[in-house]
């Protein structure tokens, strides 16, 4: 079969290179008039193909991705930057196929790419990526996905990023198997660090990059309607042409096509991605909203040297500059709630972590139906027990000390109960209602702020299966949590 498969691929390639040829000819003689042409019995032949890459799929035992492949539409694209994408038109997930860079791939690789682009589909970054559009660069949130997926597949295209690659390009100490909003963040922080003007690249340098394609090649970046190498930028540019459709609609359409791919046993890390996305409400978690709310926190400026000067990026003897938050921050902890010491000693952690590259303080505020004590905290070991009371719940009272004490923000651990209405507005800072694992919604009728949920915090098993482990020894329990 590997010599069938392999003189196929050879054929296709050859008919794919006159499809390409035909069309830049065309282009030559009408101009924008000329039009792609994928001629009917290439695309039969090349789905024929795609069908026994499914069908080795199957065979290997990833039969859950050949199923949700089966429910997929098909389509051709020779515009797009990566072997394979996806997007959802008309009620449905289509994966398009660029040939040109597709059948370089070998059967495994082929395999592999298909899995990706329906690892996406189920880690729900279609949804997610959307929370960072126009406030991180492209090239952060497509590699953060990346990132990702790429941790649980081997036998993947050379070009692919991976943490590996990632840490080793960018200088880099990133963790494995964390959340793609972490992944994000850390990228597109590095991003900033390493920013230099295009503008200040010599002529010469363009000379030079123009040099190394060959002339069949430069016609091919002369047209827009075709892709021949990998662009790690523009790997998703598809989803932008995804019908409007809202989070909740696109999950539910989503869990239709897993339920229909889940036959047989799965691997566990698998059913751990498909056991978090049926939990997933398609919002940011409370704490990655925080780290968005900390970029936001009044600044001043601080002299660097690992940025070039943005005015006069030619003159290295001019240092740059990166914004240096300073933040007062109140943590509130409602007392007369259902807020359990774990829960809220695991956030306030968490919080710290988050605001640890800040200039900042962290004041914790317990309160009820009034405020019981105020302590400022540098550390988890500075948390005090809680002062134990069993008052109702009265939110007012810490807005009013958030007003005298001009802060930059305010974040209120509770279990919703309280008020409908506020007696004391919030002035001039941001406000991060986290509601208890088991409290109820925020009785508030105008929240003034975003209100979000803490995770229930359970017992950890720390046994570790063998089959959730890579060679590399970290375990995948952690990932996409």
């Amino acid at each position: 079969m590997e010599t069938t498969f392999a003189s196929q691929v050879q054929e296709l390639n050859q008919k794919a290179d006159l499809v390409i040829s035909s069309f830049i000819q065309a282009k030559r003689n009408y101009g924008e008039q000329a039009k792609l042409s994928i001629p009917p019995e290439f695309e039969a032949e090349f789905f024929s193909l795609v069908d026994q890459v499914n069908l080795s799929l199957m065979e290997d035992g990833d039969h859950f991705f050949g199923y949700f492949l089966l429910q997929m539409s098909k389509e051709i694209r020779f515009d797009i930057s990566s072997p394979t994408a996806v997007n959802f038109k008309g009620a449905k997930y289509i994966i398009y196929f660029n040939p040109i860079i597709f059948l370089d791939l070998t059967l495994l690789q082929m395999e592999s790419t298909i899995k990706h682009e329906i690892l996406h589909i189920i880690s729900l970054h279609l949804i997610r990526a959307k929370e960072f559009k126009g406030t991180h660069s492209k090239t952060a949130i497509n590699m953060a996905m990346n990132i990702v997926v790429n941790t649980f597949l081997e036998d993947l295209p050379p070009y692919s990023v991976t943490l590996k690659w990632v840490n080793l390009n960018y200088s880099l100490q990133l963790l494995p198997f964390k959340t793609f909003e972490y992944y994000v963040e850390e990228l597109q922080t590095a991003l900033d660090l390493l920013a230099v003007d295009e503008e200040s690249r010599d002529e010469s340098d363009l000379e030079e990059d123009e040099d190394r394609h060959d002339t069949e090649a430069a016609d091919y970046q002369l047209i827009n309607a075709i892709a021949t190498a990998y662009d790690p930028a523009k790997t998703h540019d598809l989803w932008e042409d995804s019908s409007e459709i809202d989070a909740k609609t696109l999950q539910e359409f989503t869990e239709q096509y897993i339920a229909q791919a889940q036959k047989g046993s799965i691997p566990n890390y698998l059913e751990n991605l498909i056991s978090s996305f049926k939990n997933n409400k398609g919002e940011l978690p409370w704490n990655l909203y925080l780290k968005r709310l900390m970029g936001s926190v009044e600044s001043n400026n601080k002299k660097t040297v690992t940025r070039r000067n943005r005015r006069q990026p030619q003159r290295l003897d001019l240092r740059g500059q990166l914004r240096s938050h300073k933040a007062n921050i109140i943590v509130a902890l409602d007392i007369s709630g259902s807020i359990s010491d774990l829960e809220f000693n695991q956030a306030v952690q968490e919080v710290l972590a988050i605001v640890r590259n800040y200039h900042h303080e962290i004041t914790i505020v317990e309160c009820d139906s009034e405020i019981r004590r105020v302590y400022t905290i540098k550390s988890a070991k500075d948390i005090k027990e809680r002062i134990n009371t069993r008052g109702g719940t009265r939110f007012t009272p810490v807005f009013e000390y958030a007003n005298e004490h001009k802060v930059n923000l305010l974040i209120y651990f509770t279990d919703g109960r309280g008020e409908e209405k506020l007696q004391t507005l919030p002035k001039g800072y941001k406000t991060l209602w986290v509601i208890s694992g088991r409290g109820d919604e925020l009785s508030l009728q105008v929240p003034y702020g975003v209100v979000k949920r803490l995770m229930k915090v359970d017992a950890k098993d720390d046994s570790v299966s063998m089959s959730d482990v890579k060679r590399d020894g970290y375990s995948m329990q952690d990932q996409e949590r």
